[in-house]
C-alpha cells in the first residue's frame, strides 16, 4: 500500500507479502522520521524491521552506517574463527618435540580433521542466519570457539594424552570453519548488490587472515610464558628448549570473549532477512548452486587446504627448513588478495576473473612440481615458495570472484522469471533472489571447505603410497581443468547461459 500526501506531508510506504515481514519507511522533508525510526530500532531493538539497501536514499542516509558497523564487528569475529579452525596446522609440527609419539600420517590427520568437521558444520551454519538472526548467531557461534581453544590448552600439557582426544579437539575446532558460512550469508544481506563484491571480499579476506595469524602467532607465543603460572608450566624438549604449547589455545580466549560481547551488543538482526529452511532449501534444485559449489572447491577449497597442509608439506619435502618460519606467508598473501579480488570482480566481472585464475593455478602447480626435490630442479625451496605464493594469491582472488558471481546469477535468473509481472511480484522475486544468493554463498562455502580436509589428507596418502606428494598435485591439476571447462561453458563464453 502506498499513500502520497502533498509536499511536506509524511509519506508512508508499506510492502507486504505472505512470505516476508512488513518493511515500513516514513520520510518527511529529507530523512527526519527515517533517522528517528532507525535510531529507535538500534537503541530499543537489535532487529531492524526496515532494510532496503538497493534504495539509494535509504542507503546513503542510513543503511551504509549500519552495514559498515556490522561488517567491522563481523571481520574480527571471523578472523578468530579461522584462527581457531587452523590451530592444528601450527601445533602438529611441535607435538613430537614435547613427547607425543604420533606418526606422520596421524599428524596429517590432525591437520585435516578440522577441515572435514568445519565443512560439514558449514552445511548447517549456512541456513542459521535467516532462522536465528545474524546478531544472535554471530555471538553464539563465536562463543562456541572457546571449547576447543581451552581444551587444547589443557591436553598439550600432558604427553600421555591419547590421540583420540586430540582428534576430538580437532573436530571441535571445525566450529571455526562453520562460522564462515553464516558470517558471509549475514553480511550479504546488509549491502546492495553493486557493493557485495567489496563487502564479501573484506569480510572473507580480512577474516581469512586468521589462518595466517594462527601460523604466525602460535610459534611466537609457545616460546614464552604469556599467562605466567596461571596457564601452567613449560614442556621441555630433548634438547632442553622450553615450550608453552598450551598458549596455542589459550591465547585466543580473551579475544573470543571480547568479540562475543561486541557481536551481541553491537550487531543487528534484519527482520526482512528472516526465512524458513523450506524457503532456502529451493537452492538444492538449482543447477547453478551445484556448479558454483564445484568452482568454490577449486578456489576456497584450495586456499584452506593448502593452508592446512603447508607446514607439514614443507617439513616433509625440505626438512632442513624451519616450516613455521614460512608457513604463515601463504595464507597471509591469499587473505590479502581476496579484497583485491572483490574489487577486481566488481569491475572486470566474476566469470572473467575466475576463468583466468584457474588457468594460472594449473601453471602454478606445474611450477611446484618442478621445484620439488623429485622434480627437474632437484629441490629448490625458493622456487617452491614462489610457486606456492602465486597459488595462494590466485586462490584469494578466485575466492572473491566466485562469490561475486553468485548474486548476479540468481538475480538475473529471478528477474527473467518475473519479467512482465506486477511490481509486487517483482519485489517478491527480488527478495527470493537475495535469500537464495545468501543460501548458495553459505552452502557453497560449506562444500568448498572440504578442501581443508582433502588437500592435506591427499598429501599424506600420496606420501604414504608413493613416497612423495606428486600424485596429489597431479590430481589437483586435473580438478582445475574441470573448473576451467565449467566456468567457460556456463558463465564466460559468448552466449553462456548465465554470463556474470
Amino acid at each position: 500500500m502506498i499513500k502520497i500526501g502533498r509536499r511536506g506531508a509524511p509519506i508512508l510506504a508499506s510492502v507486504r507479502s505472505d512470505a516476508e515481514p512488513a518493511c515500513t519507511l516514513h520520510v518527511q522533508n529529507g530523512q527526519a522520521i527515517m533517522n528517528a525510526r532507525v535510531k529507535q530500532y538500534e537503541v530499543m531493538n537489535a532487529a531492524i524491521q526496515d532494510w532496503r539497501p538497493e534504495d539509494p536514499v535509504f542507503w546513503e542516509n542510513t543503511g551504509r552506517r549500519i552495514a559498515q558497523r556490522n561488517l567491522w564487528i563481523s571481520i574480527p569475529a571471523l578472523l578468530l574463527a579461522f584462527a581457531v579452525w587452523m590451530m592444528f596446522s601450527a601445533v602438529t609440527v611441535s607435538l613430537p618435540k614435547v613427547g607425543f609419539r604420533f606418526s606422520t600420517d596421524q599428524l596429517f590427520w590432525l591437520a585435516a580433521l578440522p577441515g572435514l568437521s568445519g565443512a560439514t558444520l558449514r552445511i548447517f551454519y549456512s541456513f542459521m542466519v535467516p532462522i536465528f538472526g545474524g546478531r544472535r548467531w554471530t555471538a553464539i557461534s563465536t562463543a562456541l570457539l572457546l571449547i576447543p581453544a581451552i581444551w587444547l590448552g589443557i591436553v598439550v600439557q600432558d604427553p600421555g594424552t591419547p590421540f583420540w582426544q586430540f582428534a576430538a579437539i580437532a573436530i571441535l575446532a571445525g566450529f571455526g570453519g562453520g562460522n564462515f558460512a553464516s558470517s558471509m550469508s549475514n553480511i550479504s544481506f546488509f549491502f546492495p548488490k553493486a557493493q557485495q563484491g567489496y563487502a564479501l571480499g573484506m569480510n572473507a579476506g580480512l577474516g581469512n587472515l586468521g589462518v595466517s595469524a594462527t601460523q604466525f602467532v602460535i610459534p611466537l607465543v609457545i616460546t614464552t610464558s604469556v599467562f605466567g603460572s596461571l596457564a601452567g608450566g613449560p614442556q621441555v624438549t630433548p634438547d632442553g628448549e622450553h615450550l608453552y604449547l598450551q598458549n596455542a589455545g589459550f591465547i585466543w580466549v580473551p579475544f573470543l570473549l571480547v568479540c562475543t560481547l561486541a557481536a551481541w551488543f553491537g550487531m543487528n538482526d534484519l527482520a526482512c532477512a528472516r526465512s524458513s529452511f523450506a524457503e532456502q532449501a529451493v537452492i538444492f534444485r538449482r543447477k547453478h548452486n551445484w556448479l558454483m559449489c564445484w568452482l568454490y572447491i577449486g578456489t576456497f577449497g584450495s586456499f584452506i587446504g593448502y593452508s592446512a597442509g603447508f607446514p607439514m608439506l614443507i617439513k616433509t619435502q625440505f626438512p632442513e627448513v624451519n616450516a613455521l618460519s614460512y608457513a604463515f606467508l601463504g595464507p597471509l598473501v591469499g587473505a590479502l588478495a581476496r579484497p583485491i579480488g572483490g574489487w577486481m570482480s566488481d569491475r572486470l566481472g566474476g566469470a572473467f576473473l575466475t576463468f583466468w585464475v584457474f588457468v594460472l593455478m594449473v601453471a602454478a602447480v606445474f611450477g611446484v612440481l618442478y621445484f620439488l626435490p623429485s622434480g627437474p630442479s632437484g629441490g629448490h625451496f625458493g622456487g617452491f615458495m614462489a610457486m606456492f605464493m602465486l597459488l595462494f594469491i590466485l586462490t584469494g582472488i578466485g575466492n572473491a570472484s566466485t562469490f561475486r558471481m553468485i548474486p548476479i546469477i540468481f538475480r538475473s535468473m529471478h528477474e527473467k522469471a518475473a519479467a512482465g509481472r506486477s511490481e509486487e511480484e517483482k519485489a517478491r522475486a527480488s527478495r527470493q533472489a537475495g535469500l537464495e544468493s545468501a543460501a548458495v554463498i553459505g552452502f557453497s562455502s560449506a562444500v568448498g571447505a572440504y578442501g581443508g580436509f582433502f588437500v592435506p589428507k591427499s598429501y599424506g596418502t600420496s606420501i604414504a603410497l608413493t613416497g612423495g606428494p606428486e600424485a596429489a598435485l597431479y590430481g589437483f591439476i586435473a580438478f582445475y581443468v574441470t573448473c576451467i571447462a565449467i566456468t567457460w561453458w556456463w558463465y564466460f563464453r559468448r552466449g553462456a547461459e548465465a554470463p556474470c
